[in-house]
């Protein structure tokens, strides 16, 4: 599963590995402890405020704040082929950050810290394996899901 996430490399099993089925299926989803209740986006296994490692999946909307964004001219190997790119550090609602590309429905001028915007769960099937990511889109945004949750 986490070979959808094409250029970046994963360990090939943790306990959140459904993190990558539920992007998939167009769900941003976080964790929360079933002992203490403490949610963490991105999810995580083990609670960080009470050690327990029971949790469940909770989904989050993806609405946010922009927190910093960065355009990459000068690429790592492996993503040098599709630079310059824009990358958007966004504050969750919901609680958490996440890191995700610039959308197509922001122009990098109009793009500024604590703009409201929308996480939105991709999936690109021109190459040949599967690749799920998101996008960081005006807020308002709306997608398409899978129907409910199957997974964990």
């Amino acid at each position: 599963m986490f070979s959808w996430f094409g250029k970046v490399s994963f360990v090939p099993f943790s306990k959140v590995q459904d993190f990558a089925v539920h992007l998939k299926d167009g769900r941003l989803m976080g964790s929360r402890c079933k002992a203490c209740g403490y949610k963490t986006f991105p999810p995580r296994a083990d609670c960080p405020d009470c050690l327990s490692g029971d949790f469940e999946f909770v989904e989050y909307n993806g609405k946010g704040k922009v927190f910093t964004y960065s355009t990459i001219a000068a690429a790592p190997t492996g993503f040098d082929d599709i630079a310059p790119y824009t990358v958007v550090v966004v504050d969750l609602e919901e609680g958490g950050r996440l890191l995700g590309w610039l959308g197509e429905s922001i122009e990098l001028n109009d793009l500024d810290i604590g703009m409201a915007v929308q996480t939105v769960p991709r999936i690109d099937e021109a190459s040949e394996e599967i690749k799920v990511y998101y996008t960081i889109e005006r807020a308002g945004t709306t997608w398409g899901k899978a129907p409910q949750p199957h997974l964990g």
